[in-house]
């Protein structure tokens, strides 16, 4: 299996822009890249069908939801723990503080995060949310939306789609195609119309920068860093790829002509953490899957997932956790200049993953 499953566990919800700010490679080139796109969703629906997670929107992302197999439980334990983190930065981003704040998901494949928070306590948090991907993407995602009444009445009755089909825009959610390797001043430039940058605004990059070299993933966290007074961002991807494990993940992807261009600028967690530093995101921090499975996962929760399935494989689950990683960063304004945003700023000072006991 293990072959096999680190495959898997780099597919993710979402797609990314990959490759340099240069002339764009022929349309086929991406391709293999939008398909983990939908290895990810079905990964997601497994764990879910299984009893990891609760996503009542999944299923209508994925097409043929009906015909698709299980996943080994090696994968939806992957799935659970990488969704169970994220959601509470995500969470915690939102819970700063008093007033609303900003989401852009780079990547956003067919991830239903927006639906969730809509569906929860923090629904009212939310002032704008945007979604980047190919416009292969979405254009599928777009037409899945409004399809299904559990995606599209969320939204409201003012929806239009725009650009040809690949743009959904919405008084509180937009799906616009970018291609995220055209520099961000011109490919995310669009978004200053519709974002304000002085409300807290957070990025999601799931699986997205290592896809591009870290020329191209450095210009975008400029970007953000540039553009907003409170701005924080997440990240997860694999990393520590030089030892075996790395090797055989490498060529496994190799064969479906997917390579990892951002992988080797940042081999360490302390590296993760840098990458944001660098960009005046001083507030950074970087945990493997591996030691948020061992340490940020309550112990009820853990006894819970565990009478799912049989897990055998506890060395090779160990193995591949401590190969992704999820980094995050903010950057706040100093309290002399926080002014309204005073409380959010203190609030986002501790913001990360608490321990569990």
């Amino acid at each position: 299996m293990w072959l096999y499953s680190p495959v898997m566990m780099c597919c993710r919800m979402q797609t990314s822009g990959m490759m340099m700010f240069a002339s764009r490679p022929p349309p086929d080139a991406d391709s293999a890249v939008r398909s983990t796109d939908s290895d990810a969703a079905q990964a997601r629906l497994s764990a879910v069908r299984k009893g990891y997670l609760a996503d009542p929107y999944v299923n209508l992302l994925v097409p043929r939801s009906h015909l698709v197999p299980a996943r080994p439980p090696l994968i939806n334990i992957g799935t659970y723990v990488r969704s169970e983190a994220l959601d509470a930065l995500v969470e915690g981003w939102l819970e700063a503080g008093d007033g609303v704040k900003q989401v852009v998901s780079l990547g956003a494949g067919s991830d239903t995060r927006f639906w969730r928070i809509m569906a929860g306590p923090l629904k009212d948090r939310v002032s704008q949310y945007v979604e980047l991907d190919f416009p292969e993407i979405t254009t599928h995602k777009a037409q899945a939306i409004r399809k299904h009444k559990e995606l599209h009445s969320i939204l409201g009755p003012d929806v239009k789609l725009e650009k040809g089909g690949t743009a959904l825009i919405s008084p509180q959610y937009s799906l616009l195609p970018v291609d995220l390797r055209i520099a961000p001043s011109e490919s995310l430039a669009p978004l200053l119309d519709s974002l304000s940058p002085h409300i807290p605004t957070l990025f999601l990059a799931e699986c997205v920068l290592v896809y591009m070299p870290p020329s191209a993933s450095n210009a975008l966290l400029q970007w953000f860093s540039d553009n907003f007074d409170c701005v924080g961002g997440i990240c997860y991807e694999m990393f520590g790829l030089e030892d075996r494990f790395g090797q055989v993940m490498r060529e496994n992807l190799k064969a479906r002509n997917v390579s990892l261009p951002g992988a080797d600028a940042y081999p360490t967690l302390a590296s993760h953490t840098a990458r944001f530093q660098n960009h005046a995101f001083a507030h950074a921090n970087a945990l493997t899957l591996k030691t948020i499975r061992q340490s940020y996962i309550s112990p009820a929760e853990l006894e819970r997932i565990s009478r799912l399935e049989m897990l055998d494989e506890i060395e090779e689950l160990e193995l591949v956790l401590d190969h992704y990683a999820i980094s995050w960063g903010a950057k706040l304004p100093p309290d002399s200049e926080a002014g309204d945003l005073a409380r959010v700023v203190g609030d986002l000072r501790g913001w990360g993953l608490a321990a569990k006991t």
